[in-house]
């Protein structure tokens, strides 16, 4: 399935994809939720009802807003030094267990909505990822079921103020990547059905058009399995949560010369079977 939330006159609202329609699942079957966290903690017992309500509603009217598929996620959590290829471009050394850290929820953007280059970061970066909803919660989740608490999949962006990250007293991670606007995500939710093998995905990034990262989500060193049940032994994981699992080689730090975005960039995240997240930074 693909789902997203759009906004409506009542709020954000869940929806379906049909062909190029997207179809409101409560509107249509009133014992459906109306948001998307409390369509993905039903699991696979609504899925025939989900499908029925895509066959038999109306659109939604033509130009609603997309927003990104979870609006108020509790956790937005992010894995460093995730892909074979980035470790080695940025001399990172790769322990045993993963680097975390998290964006607020506030960050978060949708496609097409703008990046804002804040006036205290000159050094600001692109990252292209695959971002892993979880759908069923869990706490203390065995590697061997971890993906079944997987609700889907989507493009996502890790914007990261590097001379925050990098540059500051104690190395200011997580103020770095948490400048409002610094997680673009979505537009479309995908289910785990619709994708195949999550660990063999091309994965790019293209800035004006140019293709800045290119790799596959084979690189990933920590797997998503494992990322499910390493975070469950710290956080109870609920539906919605957002894991954004990495990026690639590429990135702008690490080019010679240096890349980092200007005002008026066109970033674009292409992963395979996931669709385009596209996002213009802003003039000032």
């Amino acid at each position: 399935m693909r789902l997203v939330t759009y906004q409506s006159e009542a709020g954000p609202r869940a929806a379906i994809a049909r062909g190029d329609d997207f179809i409101d699942l409560h509107h249509t079957d009133h014992t459906l939720p109306t948001d998307m966290k409390s369509l993905l903690a039903m699991g696979h017992v609504v899925r025939d009802k989900v499908l029925a309500a895509a066959e038999q509603g109306e659109p939604i009217p033509q130009g609603s807003r997309i927003l990104t598929p979870i609006v108020n996620p509790q956790k937005v959590i992010c894995v460093g030094l995730n892909y074979a290829d980035h470790a080695k471009e940025t001399g990172g050394k790769v322990g045993d267990e993963p680097v975390i850290f998290n964006k607020f929820p506030s960050a978060l953007i949708a496609d097409h909505d703008e990046i804002h280059l804040p006036p205290e970061s000159d050094q600001v970066d692109y990252e292209a990822e695959l971002v892993v909803v979880i759908g069923s919660p869990g706490k203390h989740i065995p590697q061997g079921e971890a993906m079944s608490h997987v609700g889907g999949y989507c493009c996502g962006n890790d914007i990261s103020a590097r001379d925050w990250q990098k540059g500051k007293p104690g190395k200011q991670w997580l103020l770095g990547k948490t400048f409002d606007t610094f997680a673009p995500l979505g537009s479309v939710l995908y289910t785990p059905d619709e994708i195949g093998d999550p660990h063999n995905l091309a994965i790019r990034m293209r800035l004006n058009g140019e293709t800045m990262q290119e790799s596959s989500t084979s690189q990933l060193i920590f797997k998503i399995d494992f990322l499910i049940s390493y975070l469950s032994n710290v956080v109870m994981l609920q539906p919605g949560d957002l894991i954004y699992t990495g990026t690639p080689h590429g990135v702008g730090v690490a080019r010679d010369p240096q890349v980092f975005l200007q005002p008026g960039d066109q970033l674009e995240v292409d992963i395979e079977g996931l669709g385009v997240l596209t996002n213009r930074v802003a003039i000032r």
